[in-house]
């Protein structure tokens, strides 16, 4: 007997349907509906995991102009009522163009938000549901992928939590850290209907100028693999399909941190060895995590545009680094093949290069010209129909794995955590967590909590300098008029003293300075100044800068402070590292807080007055010079000259610097038996005590030093990190185990290596060696 039944859209084949007959013999009522229900959940969880017969079964159905829209992502402007950029308030569903986009076009995707407007989650479900709704009258109701940029939590959606934003992660240095707020930022977008988010980011940031520095993870490969991996987990969790749970997208593929000038957008030069040492081992990993999505390079490489570089899209991605999910170009990148990068000579012309180099989707995103060129492209003979039918396979997968044929909408009040008190409480310790004492001579800090503190300076008074890009809107610029339930660092400071023993004066702007003198003034009635200083909210080439150094109107302010004579807290309030040297010596203390998100200001707050102690670390190196932007994992050539005439490497704060309030003794190293080879590992401890006299955590960073390499080695490489907490006079003895890849470079076959030879522990201010011995092939 053969036999199924369809339950929605799942199917419970003839074994359940036997073993359903066998048992209705024997039981009724509430234990037969129960049953029932959880075979079906079982069938929906199979047809998810293992879909191959029903995308087969749509794909031969569809005609082509059905499998471009597939491939075709527009932006929610198209479908509610105004204009591209300028839609009309309050957001509403145009049904005209509504029909033309889902209708006549088939659109498989749609993104962003509204452009310049504010969502809530039943606004965001109303509009969602329309979209889905309107998918559904199709004929082979497909439903709409949404996706959003959640950057730093559900930053589209009005009342979500705003947590730090990567680069202050990566200062945490905590996995488990990144994978909670992962999970709220799922949740919270998930409330409004949303189940693909264009996060994180695997742009290992190696060049401080770079405007989207912040939004990656630091400097260090090692670092953003492990953060970015623990970030997928926290958005997809075992089952992407989950109520709380949606797909993560990693971005951008590959090499878009590298650009040469350090402008975004602009050209990278990345040789081989460096593509495949620094630029891909987060993505395999990721992958590897199991990452539904990705999104393509807006730029080019040697010369060569990511979206049509085949070897980049099909030979790494897909035959090295196994990837078989959906690449979604970025945002009007195929368009920008014609008119920006030169390589197209029109439209239609892009269109066929990025589909033949292996796009799976265009974020189009305000025209139907991919839409069209490409149905040309097919019926022509120019593109064969299968080349769709890849793509189309691709992203209905991920359609099924999110469980959208099944559920597509979702109630927002099904999801009572959102924007609550838990999720603001988790915000505001991640914050603390990131913030990085620099400096505390004579530990002025923390200070005491009688004092009369004068703040000054642009950072401030605004949630701008706090959070960055991505936060209500896509520069940012929204913060301090949508976000005013949140404090600023003079509001933070204000609650935490009191009105009276705080005084705020401007003093300057970002580039110019305003009443300074005023500032002067005020300063002589207190007893510290907590001067902020910094870089308002921007991303992407908005953020392109021409000089790295912090502006001369901020440093101006800064020299008048301190020749008041009056103790200075350096607060540093940005995204990138600005160079400060001339006014640096002038601070007693320096703190750094690299966009910590709403909760940030408040955070700052009790680290300033001992309520909280700091525990991050730069996941950056911080330089001193402009001239000289060198990372940690240098080249001995790069750290003086012959006779040490003069000094390369000389950055104002090292990767991994990080003061607390209590203090931290590192001893017992134990490295054992010394000797690694490619069947066994090295196992590597330490012995951590909290010598001091309060509470705190602790970034554990293990390095290690290849002494000699055929390819001339780094003088110390991020092999391991983990974060603890020790009460005072507690230890704790960590371990790492180092094996022979974790220790391999990239040889001159463009191959990962591990070379026999002697290697360097360096864990805080301990030393020790070990011996690797590989057998030759």
């Amino acid at each position: 007997m053969s036999c199924m039944i369809l339950t929605g859209n799942a199917v419970l084949t003839g074994d359940f349907f036997h073993f359903i007959i066998l048992i209705m013999q024997k039981i009724s009522g509430r234990i037969l509906l129960a049953l029932l229900f959880l075979l079906t959940q079982i069938a929906i969880t199979q047809a998810q995991q293992k879909p191959d017969g029903r995308i087969d079964d749509l794909i031969s159905q569809m005609t082509i102009e059905e499998k471009v829209g597939q491939m075709t992502q527009l932006t929610l402007d198209m479908v509610i009522k105004g204009q591209p950029y300028a839609p009309e308030s309050p957001a509403t569903i145009d049904p005209a163009k509504l029909e033309k986009a889902i209708g006549k076009y088939g659109v498989g995707s749609i993104l962003n938000t509204a452009s310049g407007l504010q969502l809530d989650r039943n606004q965001w479900h109303e509009i969602i549901k329309a979209i889905q709704d309107k998918a559904m009258e199709g004929r082979l109701k497909i439903p709409v992928l949404y996706g959003i940029d959640a950057i730093h939590g559900a930053n589209y959606v009005k009342g979500a939590t705003l947590y730090p934003q990567p680069i202050s992660v990566g200062n945490t240095f905590n996995r488990e850290l990144a994978k909670e707020l992962a999970a709220i930022t799922a949740y919270e977008i998930k409330a409004a209907s949303m189940p693909w988010n264009f996060s994180p980011a695997m742009d290992v940031g190696r060049n401080p100028e770079w405007p989207r520095l912040w939004e990656s993870f630091g400097e260090d490969v090692y670092v953003n693999a492990e953060l970015a991996s623990a970030t997928v987990e926290g958005y997809q969790g075992t089952n992407p399909a989950a109520f709380d749970k949606v797909a993560a997208c990693l971005k951008h593929f590959t090499g878009y941190g590298a650009a040469h000038s350090g402008k975004d957008r602009t050209p990278a030069y990345v040789p081989e060895r460096q593509l495949r040492e620094y630029y891909l081992p987060a993505f395999q990993q990721a992958i590897d995590a199991g990452a539904l999505t990705l999104m393509i390079n807006s730029g080019e490489i040697n010369g060569v545009p990511v979206h049509v570089s085949r070897y980049l899209l099909q030979d790494i991605l897909r035959d090295e680094l196994g990837f078989e999910g959906l690449a979604v170009s970025d945002w009007e990148d195929i368009n920008y093949l014609h008119t920006r990068h030169k390589v197209a000579p029109t439209v239609k012309d892009a269109v066929r290069m990025a589909v033949e180099a292996g796009v799976d989707m265009a974020m189009v995103p305000v025209d139907y010209n991919f839409s069209d060129n490409l149905v040309e492209l097919v019926k022509e003979g120019t593109i064969p129909e299968s080349r769709l039918d890849v793509s189309v396979r691709r992203i209905l997968e991920v359609k099924m794995k999110l469980g959208l044929f099944e559920k597509a909408v979702f109630d927002p009040q099904d999801y009572p955590k959102f924007g609550g008190k838990e999720f603001t409480a988790k915000s505001k310790a991640a914050a603390a967590e990131s913030i990085v004492l620099l400096k505390n001579d004579k530990n002025i800090l923390p200070l005491p909590k009688t004092a009369n503190v004068l703040v000054t300076g642009p950072t401030a008074a605004t949630l701008r300098s706090l959070n960055g890009g991505w936060t209500y809107t896509w520069q940012g610029d929204k913060a301090d008029e949508w976000g005013g339930q949140y404090n600023t660092i003079t509001e933070a400071l204000t609650k935490k003293l009191g009105q009276g023993q705080v005084q705020y004066v401007q003093g300057a702007d970002f580039d110019k300075v305003t009443d300074m003198q005023n500032a002067v003034m005020a300063a002589s009635a207190v007893d510290y100044i907590v001067l902020c200083v910094g870089e308002s909210s921007y991303t992407e080439f908005m953020g392109s800068l021409y000089d790295l150094n912090l502006p001369a109107a901020q440093q101006e302010l800064a020299h008048a402070m301190a020749k008041t004579g009056k103790p200075i807290i350096l607060v540093l309030a940005e995204g990138r590292p600005r160079i400060m040297r001339e006014i640096e010596p002038l601070a007693s203390a320096v703190v750094g807080t690299f966009y910590p998100g709403m909760e940030g200001a408040n955070a700052l707050a009790d680290i300033l007055f001992g309520d909280s102690n700091p525990s991050g670390k730069l996941c950056f190196t911080y330089p001193r010079h402009s001239n000289s932007l060198i990372t940690y994992d240098h080249k001995t050539t790069e750290m003086v000259l012959e006779g040490n005439v003069g000094k390369y490497y000389d950055p104002q704060y090292e990767f991994g610097h990080g003061m607390s309030y209590t203090d931290f003794k590192y001893s017992d190293l134990s490295i054992g038996k010394n000797m690694l080879t490619a069947d066994n590992a090295v196992e590597i401890s330490v012995k951590v005590t909290n010598t001091g006299k309060r509470a705190g955590k602790e970034s554990v960073l293990l390095f290690i030093n290849d002494m000699y390499a055929s390819i001339t080695p780094s003088v110390r490489r991020l092999r391991g990190f983990k974060k603890i907490e020790l009460q005072p006079g507690e230890s704790q003895t960590v371990k790492f185990s180092v094996s022979a890849e974790d220790v391999a470079f990239v040889g001159m076959d463009n191959k990962f290596i591990t070379e026999s030879g002697d290697f360097e522990v360096m864990i805080g201010d301990l030393k020790g060696k070990f011996v690797a011995k590989m057998e030759k092939p």
